[in-house]
């Protein structure tokens, strides 16, 4: 466990870092330096994924059975969905977006999109096989991409004016995350590149809004 804290803490600045030009100076235009993080940690997870039994991946795992063989939860399958309720519940609770609802639900939908189909592609292409040996659709972490996508969207949205935004929604997917390892559903490096995939899904889908809808 101490191994998987570590690695996911070490990245962790990370994710807040890659969206502090776009919490604290909002651009929709892209800039060859906001690839760095997202592109960064897809290369990462795919390098990680060697099936070798001396592997990291296969290491964490092994840490995982044998400290915590019968950890088991769903709360992954729900928090997950957390930052997505979050993205339109906040605006009820009197806190201001930088969207309205109409912009943000375009941006949302088309972030998900994205971030759906190329997680898709990969867990069926690549066909890695999971850690429990279920099924052969491990890499990426789809839940985890769900996370950071909208983690990623809530700290556009939320936070240039709330500054503790950026960290409370990081830390809520990267929570999915861990908890992902410790279910034993995935891998650290389909959690590592799901991560990436999400970030990367919302600067894309950030960058080619247009704002042409709702206009009187």
């Amino acid at each position: 466990m101490k191994t998987i804290f570590i690695v996911l803490y070490i990245f962790f600045p990370f994710f807040v870092v890659a969206q502090r030009d776009s919490v604290v100076f909002p651009k929709l235009k892209f800039t060859p330096r906001q690839l760095i993080i997202p592109s960064t940690l897809i290369i990462t997870g795919s390098l990680l994924t060697s099936t070798q039994p001396n592997s990291f991946k296969n290491k964490v795992k092994e840490y995982r059975n044998i400290h915590y063989p019968n950890f088991k939860t769903k709360v992954d399958n729900y928090l997950e969905f957390t930052p997505l309720l979050l993205t339109f519940g906040l605006e009820f609770c009197g806190m201001k977006p930088k969207n309205n609802l109409l912009q943000r639900t375009l941006i949302i939908a088309k972030s998900q999109i994205i971030s759906n189909s190329f997680s898709n592609i990969l867990k069926y292409t690549t066909k890695n096989l999971r850690p429990d040996g279920s099924t052969y659709n491990s890499f990426p972490s789809g839940h985890t991409s769900q996370a950071f996508s909208m983690a990623a969207i809530l700290s556009v949205e939320f936070g240039k004016k709330y500054k503790w935004m950026p960290f409370a929604s990081y830390a809520i997917a990267t929570s999915v995350g861990i908890l992902r390892i410790m279910n034993n559903r995935h891998y650290i490096s389909d959690v590592i590149a799901g991560a990436g995939i999400g970030i990367l899904s919302t600067k894309i889908s950030y960058w080619t809004h247009r704002y042409r809808w709702g206009k009187n």
